[in-house]
């Protein structure tokens, strides 16, 4: 009955986006008898998310079926067969392993939490790691800091924070169409720096359905205009705007998205160097900055024009919102008031905190924010501002997957995978390094669009990383292009959960989605290329 529990959970792990979405839209929506258009929008994205869920144990799909055997048959194909010059027998281990472990993340054989185990079983078996070596990668300090800052994330959507920061940030901006959007992708693309980008596009979709529905009634009387889902130009360009500027969003903190974090973990561990929160945000802060009007301007103006400048009433149903949330409560003010302690920990650590307090570092100041959120009571004296029931909603499966990925670097290194890999590269060092920059973060972005960027990023680093040393290049500054490469990708819903999430609405078709994304991929791999050449270097140069 344990194992069957817990197999069934790793499942609810691997689908909680779309489980997610399902709950958080009927809960928003349910408590709102007025808008019957919106909820029947929710109810028909609820059948295609339910349409798309992966299968149960036992109902396996055709692509998990055949990973499932592809994945252990590549391992023995390439321990027994391949013997490469100048490759150790460990090496030959691990690169099929590496197949393996690849194979049943890229398919989802089973589900990705519990593959990212594997090292656990399988580097002890073949002799390729001590278990006790594999192990310390699970517990790595950087996955505590995601730990933490989660749990505060988690707080904020406890006591209703993360919505009021939003519809603040939405009110001030502006009340015309092309404003309203970009008022949704200040607001996500802020939230989204603190908080999962999940957790942000899940929370923004009901309000952006329900300011759709506004403009939408507004625009009735105009047979100029398409209003309804999949044709409103309006309704698409909101929706994708949430997405994208929660992807974008991310990338601003190292605690932003999961990838940020599995870098600096992945640096840490291959070479004993951090990158600290502060480094991390005045990296990606900027490109937050920039990215977003970008996107908003593609959006608006070339992807899907309006004509009309202003909406009647237009800000009126986010004042209303507003409205309805009330004065901050007392709970409130004890999350923000943490939160922007933590923050400003996390910002000026390196400057001043440590002078301080000698070994404190960005995992102990997000503990520190937790644990102050465990001791404060709430109002009632009868709970605590965080309890442990929220804590539960930690996205464990994540974790794990971070432990696997860095096991993985682990046992690349330790049995000269990445020397022999190195050595291959050396035939292209004569290739100019933009050319270079442009490949990884091109191809890494084409594979992100069919798989999950998390998963990918933790493949990548590693092999990224050695062939940089082959290169003669700072394999730091690569492992960036690779990040921004598994960040960046905005054709298809696979590609990151928030396109999935407004992909369910119905207000953004998958032609629409494509045709979008794919300038914005090509714009967005340019970009890289530039930044990677001119930027990251003054940032992260010289760390080696």
């Amino acid at each position: 009955m344990f194992l069957q529990s817990l197999w069934g959970r790793l499942w609810q792990w691997d689908a909680e986006v779309r489980r997610d979405v399902k709950k958080t839209t009927t809960l928003l929506f349910s408590k709102n008898p007025g808008n019957a258009a919106v909820r029947e929008e929710v109810d028909t994205s609820q059948h295609k998310v339910n349409d798309d869920r992966p299968p149960q144990p036992g109902n396996y799909s055709s692509a998990q079926k055949i990973g499932l055997f592809v994945g252990p048959l590549l391992f023995l194909c390439i321990s027994l067969l391949l013997n490469p010059e100048g490759m150790t027998r460990d090496a030959v281990l691990m690169l099929g392993l590496i197949a393996w472990i690849a194979t049943w993340w890229v398919t989802e054989a089973l589900p990705i939490p519990m593959t990212s185990l594997l090292p656990l079983i399988l580097f002890p078996m073949t002799g390729v790691m001590e278990i006790g070596d594999v192990s310390s990668s699970y517990g790595d300090p950087l996955i505590f800091l995601f730990a933490g800052s989660f749990m505060i994330a988690l707080t904020m959507e406890k006591w209703n924070l993360h919505r009021r920061i939003a519809l603040a940030i939405i009110a001030f901006i502006g009340s015309s169409p092309s404003m309203i959007v970009l008022g949704f992708m200040v607001a996500t693309g802020f939230l989204s720096m603190w908080i999962s980008n999940t957790a942000t596009t899940m929370m923004m979709v009901p309000i952006s359905l329900a300011v759709t529905k506004h403009v939408a009634e507004s625009f009735g009387n105009d047979s100029t205009i398409a209003t309804s889902p999949g044709k409103f130009p309006f309704g698409t360009a909101l929706m994708l705007g949430t997405a994208y500027s929660a992807t974008i969003g991310g990338f601003g903190t190292l605690i932003g998205a999961p990838a940020n974090t599995i870098l600096a973990a992945t640096v840490n561990n291959l070479y004993g160097i951090e990158i600290s929160f502060a480094r991390w945000m005045i990296f990606g802060l900027p490109m937050v900055v920039l990215l977003i009007p970008i996107a908003w301007f593609y959006l608006v103006k070339i992807a899907y024009p309006m004509d009309k400048k202003n909406i009647p009433g237009g800000r009126g149903i986010i004042k209303k919102e507003l409205q309805e949330l009330g004065k901050m409560s007392y709970e409130e003010k004890v999350v923000l008031t943490i939160f922007t302690l933590t923050a400003i920990g996390w910002i000026t650590r390196s400057l001043l905190l440590e002078k301080l307090i000698p070994g404190i570092d960005d995992t102990i100041i997000a503990l520190l924010g937790a644990f102050a959120l465990f001791l404060i009571p709430a109002k009632n004296k009868k709970d605590k501002i965080l309890d442990w029931d929220t804590v539960l909603k930690l996205p464990w499966g994540i974790l794990w997957l971070f432990g696997g990925g860095l096991a993985l670097a682990a046992g690349i290194m330790s049995t000269g995978l990445d020397k022999w890999i190195g050595n291959q590269l050396v035939n292209f060092s004569d290739v100019p390094f933009f050319i270079t920059i442009a490949l990884i973060v091109g191809v890494i972005t084409l594979l992100t669009e069919f798989t999950s960027n998390t998963a990918t990023s933790t493949m990548v680093y590693p092999i990224v990383a050695a062939g940089a040393a082959a290169l003669g290049t700072d394999p730091i500054i690569l492992m960036v292009a690779a990040c921004m490469g598994a960040t960046f990708a905005f054709m298809f819903p696979v590609a990151a959960p928030p396109n999935a999430i407004v992909f369910a609405t119905g207000y953004v078709k998958m032609s629409r989605m494509a045709l979008t994304g794919v300038w914005l991929n090509l714009c967005g791999i340019i970009f890289s290329v530039i930044i990677i050449y001119f930027y990251v270097p003054l940032v992260f140069g010289g760390l080696m």
